[in-house]
């Protein structure tokens, strides 16, 4: 029946906008119902539609060259993990040299520490040498033995997207996010390896072998930090996208049908992100208190050099505050960009939810919206360590007012023993 008819048999502009706006809800929907027979327990269908791992498999590659995160595309659409796969075959082996490597050097830095180090600041970096030897013995706990865990979570996107994609129609899109990925890659490297080989030139008993027991510590630090901005950004690109797409739907097909979907597809998506947090709670709980112990050290050692000898900008008082500024950048490029990602989930819909007039839509699609309302309200989309800790700019806050009481504490303690010895 075509809309001339309609409005022949109606007589009423306002009951044709509705059958308009019926016919054309109608029709949305039944795409969605056409797309929704695809399978989600096949394979092929979610690698046509998995975006997201053809623009960061160059990460995954890189983790996997350093040993530390022995994942693999098994099978088509699937992220797997195995303790006997040639990934972990080899991350067995670089792991093994590496340790021998970091026993040898290590021995060495205690050597100085215990025997050669006189100075208050040659103690200082002695101890942060061998604070940064730390992280490779936690390789085996924090990235084997999260594995399994870190599979699911990438495996989730490949679920994400095809829902997307049964919803809007199109594909789940990442900007420039291949290439920031090569940029972050190239730069993490360059920067560790230039970290190293200035403090090799610049510091006494720190030689070229010594390096040779950072560099991919020092990497896998940086990688660290990328991985998490680069997961952070992929969810606040689905996160923009969903909310576009959403808005674009209601204009036009504001029906219960569409808002259900959209809010099932949401909830998704904040799973997704607290699902990170819970895959990588070992990772980044390890990491956040690595970067605070560095970053109270590296302020100690400046502080005490300045109170002993006040500011002289000698590059032993200028490294140990370039090494707590470093750390503490890490550290909050791993909190606010959760911050952000957790803020853009929530906004962008919300907004468009709030702005939807209730009195111009059908009961069922004032529950839904009601219900949608609610479930952003029960769930909150945030990043958790496993319950220990919520990633967020308030981490930052706190850690600060950590690093202050022990900085406190271990000035007053070195105030007590020149009064002793004064």
């Amino acid at each position: 029946m075509e809309i001339k008819d309609l409005a022949d048999l109606y007589g009423n502009e306002l009951h044709i906008r509705q059958l308009k706006k019926l016919i054309r809800g109608s029709a949305r929907a039944q795409e969605i119902e056409k797309r929704s027979k695809l399978d989600s327990s096949d394979g092929h269908v979610i690698d046509e539609h998995d975006q997201f791992y053809r623009d960061h498999k160059l990460l995954l590659a890189l983790f996997r060259v350093l040993g530390v995160m022995p994942v693999q595309r098994g099978k088509i659409g699937k992220i797997t993990f195995s303790w006997t796969s040639l990934p972990m075959i080899y991350a067995y082996i670089f792991y093994m040299i590496t340790t021998t490597i970091v026993l040898m050097v290590g021995y060495e830095r205690v050597d100085i520490l215990l025997n050669k180090s006189k100075k208050f600041d040659e103690y200082i970096y002695s101890i942060i040498f061998i604070i940064f030897l730390v992280p490779h013995f936690w390789i085996p706990f924090v990235g084997w033995g999260v594995a399994y865990e870190v599979c699911d979570y990438k495996n989730g996107w490949g679920t994400f997207q095809l829902h997307y994609y049964k919803i809007a129609g199109k594909n789940l899109e990442f900007p420039h996010l291949s290439t920031l990925i090569v940029i972050l890659s190239i730069g993490c490297l360059l920067l560790a390896v230039g970290f190293l080989l200035i403090l090799s030139t610049l510091l006494d008993g720190f030689t070229l072998y010594h390096t040779t027991a950072y560099y991919h510590i020092i990497t896998m630090i940086n990688m660290n930090c990328a991985l998490w901005y680069i997961n952070c950004r992929a969810i606040s690109n689905a996160s923009e996208a969903l909310a576009k797409n959403f808005q674009r739907d209601i204009d036009k097909y504001c029906t219960s049908y569409i808002v259900a979907h959209y809010r099932v597809l949401w909830l998704e998506l904040s799973e997704l992100l607290q699902a990170i947090g819970n895959a990588y709670s070992r990772t980044y709980s390890t990491y956040s208190l690595f970067m605070m112990t560095n970053v109270t050290i590296g302020i100690y050692g400046f502080t005490s050099e300045v109170l002993d000898h006040g500011i002289t900008f000698s590059f032993k008082e200028m490294g140990l505050l370039v090494d707590s500024i470093y750390c503490m950048v890490l550290l909050y490029v791993f909190c606010d960009c959760s911050h952000q990602t957790s803020a853009n989930i929530a906004e962008g819909v919300q907004l468009s939810l709030m702005n939807i007039k209730l009195n111009s839509v059908d009961v069922a699609t004032t529950r839904e919206v009601e219900l949608f309302l609610k479930a952003i309200h029960l769930n909150p989309p945030k990043v958790s360590l496993q319950g220990y800790s919520v990633v967020n700019r308030e981490l930052i806050s706190s850690s600060v007012g950590t690093i202050a009481i022990y900085l406190i504490v271990l000035l007053q303690f070195k105030i007590s023993l020149v009064n002793l010895r004064g």
